[in-house]
């Protein structure tokens, strides 16, 4: 199956500059960055009730996948089949689902290990309040690290040296996260970097990426109350994480535990093996 992308013949400087990789990963970009932070500016300096805020949160995930629809339109002169219909309640349902259950199966594991335990509750409001910003952050996230870097990188050199590539900078990004070691940046690479750019491999859309990324900090956060890469975040349990720091994800998180790495290693690992097998591994550009 050939994932190569459209890009026109080049004839002028500018065609053929949008022929670099790295060029084209600045441009789409700037494409979704400078949107973003004009709506965003007003909500981030003026706005202070948390509703308008979540508002916010909703209107500017509209802007993002608008943005990037806008990119791929203006610039490789395609559709936006990331964001194609087709699939998207499938594909969006089952990331739900499946983001959900890796989350919740790590919380059960440190639960029956004594690790995790529920002292009281917050209240639904409190959880359901969390859901706009954790949305936010899912498409962010996706259409920056999936639908841009790892897309354009896979398109030159590969899915291989694209999933090393942008699991690295998803990773190491992470650095920037209050309180964030070499080690939390490290599990990050592999749980989310690997994971999430599978998922992506396996449908060529987001959908599916994106719904395990939002469950996945929502069921963190917004439901059990634990810290989400480094943010502390209050959701419908209250709750008391006591244990070493390898187990506990520490002040980072329980994404940083190793029983999330594993768990989260061995759905990467899933994914990648349904993706390989549907035929949707890409071949460096010189070996096609």
């Amino acid at each position: 199956m050939n994932h190569t992308l459209v890009i026109n013949r080049p004839t002028t400087w500018g065609a053929r500059l949008l022929r670099l990789p790295l060029i084209r990963i600045v441009v789409a970009f700037l494409f979704v960055a400078v949107p973003f932070a004009i709506v965003a500016f007003p909500f981030n300096m003026f706005v202070t009730d948390k509703s308008l805020k979540r508002v916010g949160a909703v209107l500017l995930t509209l802007v993002i996948v608008t943005a990037y629809s806008a990119y791929a339109r203006f610039i490789e002169k395609r559709r936006a089949t990331e964001f194609s219909s087709s699939g998207a309640i499938l594909e969006s349902g089952a990331g739900l689902l499946l983001g959900a259950v890796l989350l919740s199966s790590t919380i059960g594991i440190l639960a029956a290990l004594g690790i995790y335990q529920v002292t009281g509750s917050n209240g639904w409001a409190i959880m359901f309040g969390t859901l706009p910003g954790f949305m936010l952050t899912g498409f962010l996230e996706e259409v920056v690290f999936r639908g841009i870097i790892f897309r354009i990188v896979e398109a030159s050199l590969g899915s291989w040296i694209a999933l090393a590539v942008s699991a690295a900078i998803f990773g190491l990004l992470h650095l920037l996260n209050h309180g964030a070691t070499l080690l939390d940046a490290g599990a990050i690479t592999i749980e989310g970097g690997i994971m999430l750019a599978a998922a992506y491999m396996l449908t060529r859309r987001l959908w599916l990426c994106i719904g395990i990324h939002i469950a996945w900090n929502f069921m963190q956060g917004g439901v059990f109350s634990g810290a989400v890469s480094g943010g502390a975040q209050k959701g419908l349990l209250q709750a008391k994480i006591v244990g070493p720091d390898w187990l506990t994800g520490g002040s980072f998180g329980v994404e940083a535990s190793v029983v999330a790495l594993v768990v989260c290693a061995a759905a990467g690992i899933v994914l990648l093996i349904a993706a390989k097998h549907k035929g949707q591994i890409v071949q460096p550009y010189r070996n096609r």
